[in-house]
């Protein structure tokens, strides 16, 4: 039940794809393991938004931390693949050395810009390709699409109630809770992660008992503040039996109603019944929370036609990565090979060529100048613009994790809501109409243009 990257009864070295170890074997056939710099990022915002907040590094270092071929690992590759015993040995030994550098969790961020750069003898690099893509691309997404929901819902509380549906459930409570959800449902990631867990009752507790009254009496009577759901039969019916319940229980032993929730049928009108019937009850402090297949987008409807809703579950699109009729979903982060070192210590810039796919060669560096005005991608060793901060910062260096590189969950939230709130309006609404501008440096745009001419057909390299 626990996801990958919370399990160790599987051998770290297996998570990859299979052209990964034969990729290296080849490497290693041909002594073409020099020291190789990759760029993980992505070429679109995976909700059709304009940003991107970064989450998934500590899984991800947990990973590069971990990675290393156990023996039942090796004996199934021999048995897939005919690798010479020497390779098999070199993997028996294979551990991370090289440097990563990385946007920390929390970070507001925009497509094409790397997110994780990582330095290390090729095949390294070339193995943790698939393990730091499947942490990060998860993470982000989940986080991205809770930030968007968290701001459609303008302040009112939203729930992440994602598990039963949910394909990584402990990666979408934590990372549903760095968006800005306020608890999780799923009990084991609260304990995991200390998350605020909340629920209310299902449809089957009020099914158990003959009449709706008792449902309601039994759960009012067991918890001093408690919430009960009101569309198994009829709305209009349950919130008067709830109403009198409330007052007997609250009169009785003090119990005291503290929300009710609507889950179907048109949640505006039913919320409006629903705040009329217990404001004339005097049950002001009784709050309303809704839920059923809610998205961002229905959330924000709601909240533009003000219906008297306190707070939303949010529970699929949350945990399946839903986007949008024209995306998708899924972040769809990419791992490229952008410079290599050669064994006489030459460095060559890489690039693949695929039209709009083509990628930027060379070792980056992203700057964010002033708040949130344009960033700048550029080469290594260029002095940063004025007025910007450096975005990627050291988190492995030479096979170690630096010192404070995975915070605790509680920071990398309230870092992750700083951001959010300092992001410029234009850029948080969920259909923006400006891009945020991203710019290269004059310098890496000329790497790239030497780069793309050196790899035309009859061209003699000059880089």
């Amino acid at each position: 039940m626990l996801d990958e990257f919370l399990s160790r009864a599987i051998s770290g070295g297996l998570h990859t794809d299979l052209y990964h170890p034969d990729a290296a074997y080849v490497a290693w056939r041909t002594g073409r393991i020099g020291i190789t710099t990759f760029d993980l990022y992505t070429r679109r915002e995976p909700c059709d938004g304009a940003f991107l907040l970064v989450a998934g590094l500590e899984f991800a270092l947990d990973f590069i931390r971990e990675f290393q071929y156990e023996e039942k690992g090796l004996r199934y590759l021999t048995q897939v693949r005919d690798y010479d015993p020497k390779f098999v040995d070199y993997l028996r030994h294979i551990r991370f050395t090289g440097d990563v550098l990385a946007m920390p969790e929390g970070t507001v961020a925009f497509p094409g810009e790397p997110l994780i750069r990582v330095t290390a003898p090729f095949i390294e690099g070339l193995l943790i390709e698939a393990g730091l893509l499947q942490a990060i691309n998860t993470s982000t997404w989940v986080a991205t699409k809770a930030a968007r929901t968290v701001l459609a819902a303008n302040g009112r509380r939203v729930s992440e109630f994602a598990f039963r549906r949910a394909a990584a459930p402990f990666t979408v409570a934590r990372s549903a809770y760095i968006g800005g959800c306020a608890s999780t449902s799923f009990v084991a990631a609260a304990e995991r992660f200390r998350i605020p867990a909340t629920g209310t009752i299902p449809h089957a507790l009020v099914q158990l008992f003959p009449d709706e009254t008792e449902a309601f009496m039994a759960v009012a009577e067991t918890y001093n503040r408690y919430t009960v759901l009101l569309d198994t039969y009829d709305v209009t019916n349950a919130i008067s039996k709830v109403i009198k319940v409330a007052h007997d229980v609250e009169e009785r032993l003090g119990h005291h109603l503290a929300a009710v929730r609507l889950d179907s049928g048109d949640l505006d009108a039913a919320s409006r019944h629903v705040r009329h019937a217990l404001d004339a009850a005097n049950l002001y402090r009784t709050r309303i929370i809704a839920s059923g297949d809610l998205d961002e987008f229905s959330i924000q409807t709601l909240v533009r036609a003000d219906a008297p809703i306190d707070g939303f579950g949010v529970g699929t699109s949350l945990g399946v990565a839903t986007a949008s009729s024209t995306n998708p979903g899924g972040l769809g982060g990419v791992y490229k090979a952008v410079h290599y070192v050669e064994e006489d210590g030459t460095p060559t810039p890489l690039i693949k060529l695929a039209e709009n796919k083509t990628t930027w060669p060379g070792r980056k560096e992203v700057y964010r100048i002033g708040a949130f005005e344009r960033d700048v991608v550029q080469l290594e060793g260029e002095p940063p613009p004025s007025g910007s901060k450096r975005l990627l910062r050291p988190v492995i260096l030479s096979g170690s994790v630096v010192s404070g590189s995975s915070p605790p969950l509680s920071e990398v939230r309230e870092f992750a809501q700083q951001n959010l709130s300092e992001l410029p309006e234009q850029y948080r609404h969920l259909s923006p109409t400006t891009e945020y501008p991203v710019f290269p440096s004059a310098s890496l745009e000329r790497l790239r243009s030497m780069a793309m001419d050196a790899h035309q057909p009859g061209a003699t390299s000059t880089i």
